[in-house]
């Protein structure tokens, strides 16, 4: 906001790269892929910025409320070195801009004002950045030193002065407990006006989607697509080594054997997942393959393993392999509690998810499978339980190579879910304070994900009991979904089956999509 003609800023300017260690209010998607404190220092100048390195709140943790549902983070001050070095980059940033007289050939200016106490001599304001210490870093915020600065800097010092006594309240003073906890409630009454607005913002942002036929619609959802996974998932450069593939044989059944599969990406990174093969398979044939996603915290194994029957998978990779299909069953990284989520809370400001790191491990599992020559490479199709659901609404969405895919125990309005302060359902209230996403609001809720699967097949699986949402806000995203496949005259292509179960695969109606789809009887 160029009004302002100078600013100050106080216990808060240090390095930007501690920010996954700070609480989580304070992350920024994607910041740190442009921006540091001098950076962001340097589009105040030409105007004044005076820097203070003082003394801040101290957090040591979420605060107590008798459930574990808040991430992680801490906040002390910055050690003054670091608050040193980071001037010292905005210094060099800025120096170009400064005055004549404030410039050095050598080096770029360092001003720095000291204040023990409430102290210090004054800074000549200016076209510059400049720095204040309160009591070698950790004294009280608005020395003497920063007051004198940011009023020189307004040129307001005839008619203010910064020495004298702190003001005082006229009438009685007012609870600051109370008037933190309005503020609060204001902020987040206003989220709820946007999320109850989002639809709107969606519609403007799709209305250059042409939806008058498929070949148009496709053509017009290419830049989408390229959005979605740029902008809003965060993408990872092409893979640094060659897949390398290794496999090993872990299980011997009459109609199938399994094996181990790893696959290089990138140095200490693969993808790696458990292959199912049924036996029997006519030389030349090509079968289609279903992928099998475990969901939160699970294993590959989880849905693979023919000695596990677990109540949310019932063996379904083996299942689909009994009845004469390939199976893969892939390990996504979100397995360990707060490990993968403090991955995740470092890829955010370098403008990443999860999903990249998934989506380019899905990238070399289709290459790979795709080169077998049991494998018929147009027909591989996706099939995910929970988080395995999630990931089949964002990897489908930006890897053609799934000709199909089937979200299980997930579909919900997504907005509602990661937004709403009175739903029992909604996110704000459980441990996973990794599911909110940059600005999914107003642009991909759930049907927009799978507006970019169209018009390939689209299957929904739901639960009466599931606890992710309730029937009717999953009914109401899909039908947004749902109507464009009407519109686009592929009603054939998509479903939604809700069964008298809870969170679990039922592997009824979506055995006989995946039958009808990749055109596969399989065995009985």
């Amino acid at each position: 906001d160029t009004r302002i003609s100078a600013a100050a800023v106080s216990g808060c300017f240090a390095p930007r790269e501690r920010m996954p260690q700070e609480p989580i209010y304070r992350s920024v998607f994607g910041l740190l892929r442009e921006f540091g404190d001098a950076e962001i220092a340097s589009l105040v100048a030409p105007r004044a910025l005076i820097v203070e390195a003082a003394r801040a709140p101290v957090i040591s943790g979420p605060p107590e409320t008798g459930r574990r549902t808040a991430a992680s983070g801490t906040l002390t001050t910055y050690p003054l070195a670091e608050v040193q070095a980071e001037f010292r980059r905005a210094a060099a940033l800025t120096a170009g801009l400064r005055s004549p007289e404030h410039r050095s050939s050598s080096s770029p200016p360092q001003n720095e004002a000291r204040a023990s106490g409430r102290g210090g001599r004054p800074l000549t304001g200016g076209s510059e950045v400049s720095l204040t210490v309160s009591g070698d870093g950790q004294g009280l915020p608005a020395c003497d030193a920063t007051l004198t600065a940011f009023l020189a800097a307004l040129g307001a010092m005839d008619a203010l002065a910064a020495n004298g006594p702190s003001p005082r309240p006229a009438a009685v003073p007012f609870s600051l407990e109370a008037r933190r906890k309005r503020q609060f409630e204001q902020i987040a009454e206003d989220t709820q006006v946007l999320m109850r607005d989002s639809s709107l913002r969606r519609r403007e942002y799709w209305s250059h989607a042409d939806f008058s036929s498929p070949d148009k619609f496709v053509k017009t959802t290419v830049d989408y697509r390229e959005t979605f996974w740029n902008e809003i998932l965060g993408k990872l450069p092409e893979p640094a080594l060659p897949p390398n593939p290794k496999t090993r044989r872990i299980y011997d059944t009459p109609r199938f054997t399994g094996y181990e599969v790893k696959l290089d990406l990138y140095p200490d990174v693969f993808a790696y997942g458990v292959l199912l093969v049924p036996k029997g398979i006519p030389a030349g044939e090509r079968r289609p393959v279903v992928v099998c996603q475990h969901g939160l915290e699970g294993r590959a194994q989880d849905v693979a393993d023919p000695a596990a029957d677990s109540a949310y998978y019932h063996r379904f990779a083996c299942r689909l392999a009994e009845k004469g299909y390939i199976t893969f069953a892939p390990q996504n990284p979100y397995i360990g509690e707060d490990r993968f989520r403090t991955a995740l809370r470092k890829a955010q400001p370098l403008k990443l998810t999860l999903f990249p790191f998934i989506a380019r491990q899905h990238e070399a599992i289709l290459k790979w499978l795709g080169a077998q020559p049991f494998v018929d490479a147009s027909r591989i199709a996706f099939y995910g339980l929970s988080y395995g659901g999630k990931t089949a609404m964002r990897v489908p969405a930006v890897l053609p190579g799934y000709c199909l895919s089937i979200c299980s125990g997930d579909y919900n309005e997504w907005v509602w879910k990661c937004s709403s302060t009175s739903s029992p359902y909604s996110y704000l209230y459980t441990g996973e304070y990794d599911m909110p996403e940059w600005n999914l609001a107003n642009t991909f809720n759930y049907a927009e994900m799978n507006w970019l699967i169209c018009p390939r097949p689209f299957m929904v699986e739901r639960g009466h009991n599931d606890g992710v949402a309730p029937d009717e806000w999953v009914a109401y995203e899909y039908a947004h979904a749902r109507r464009v496949y009407d519109v686009l005259g592929l009603a054939d292509r998509t479903e939604l089956e809700i069964f008298n179960g809870p969170h679990t695969i039922h592997g009824v109606g979506t055995f006989e999509f995946l039958d009808r789809h990749l055109k596969f009887k399989g065995l009985p």
